[in-house]
């Protein structure tokens, strides 16, 4: 199970280093700074975000991490939960940490995927990991509620 994770870990990292890499590069070909450019922008995004997990199937099943589609949906799913709990989080003006950030966000998505999705994993754990994604937004803005009060 450690092995399957790690494979896990290694191609969603792989994958959110990439994933990161080509938003920069949809972002600076959009160039542009007003509203009128953010419906293309966010449609881009879907676009690559789609076409990259469709693109994680394939390897998840390459390296031997099955149900690969099953894991794939629920790493998406975590990254989701993630992107919402990182708003709780200091922003930082340095490339290299938004990078490493992403991609370990992208590895720890798939490690919860892999455990999530494993068959020998008793429920109980599943569903403790599930609660706990569900658990992680609101805590998130209780952190951010507590730091800068209304």
């Amino acid at each position: 199970m450690a092995g399957r994770m790690g494979r896990a870990a290694a191609v969603c990292a792989v994958l959110g280093v990439l994933w990161w890499a080509t938003v920069r590069v949809a972002w600076l070909g959009v160039g542009c700074a007003d509203w009128g450019c953010l419906a293309p922008s966010v449609g881009l995004l879907v676009v690559i975000s789609l076409v990259l997990l469709a693109g994680a199937v394939r390897v998840l099943e390459r390296v031997d991490v099955r149900p690969a589609r099953r894991v794939a949906l629920v790493a998406a799913g975590a990254l989701v939960v993630f992107r919402l709990a990182g708003e709780a989080l200091p922003s930082w003006t340095s490339q290299w940490a938004d990078l490493a950030a992403a991609g370990a966000a992208f590895a720890g998505a798939g490690v919860v995927a892999a455990f999530v999705t494993e068959s020998r994993v008793h429920l109980g754990w599943r569903v403790a990991a599930a609660l706990t994604l569900v658990a992680l937004p609101p805590l998130a803005l209780a952190l951010t509620l507590a730091r800068s009060p209304l």
